[in-house]
């Protein structure tokens, strides 16, 4: 196993990390700016407020996205595995 292929998985797993967790994280992101700036505009300070419909964007982000995020990671691990002799196995 020599460097490049230890920096490939690497990046490929940062890849596979940001593409897999993107979807959620943007939706609670989008949903949590929303809920700020409603609060800011009509002066509520309740920091609980935002909390539930976060809980509840990031759980139907979840249901939405799922296959897609469960596909993306049975793709790479497969693709991981099915390497496992190039790795193993010195060239010559």
């Amino acid at each position: 196993m020599t460097e490049d292929s230890v920096l490939s998985i690497a990046q490929q797993t940062v890849v596979t990390i940001l593409t897999v967790s993107a979807p959620v994280l943007i939706v609670g992101l989008v949903v949590g700016l929303v809920f700020s700036i409603f609060q800011t505009m009509t002066s509520i300070q309740e920091p609980t407020l935002a909390f539930v419909p976060k809980i509840v964007s990031v759980m139907l982000a979840l249901l939405i996205f799922g296959p897609f995020m469960l596909g993306t990671m049975m793709s790479f691990i497969s693709n991981l595995y099915s390497e496992i002799p190039f790795y193993v196995i010195p060239e010559i």
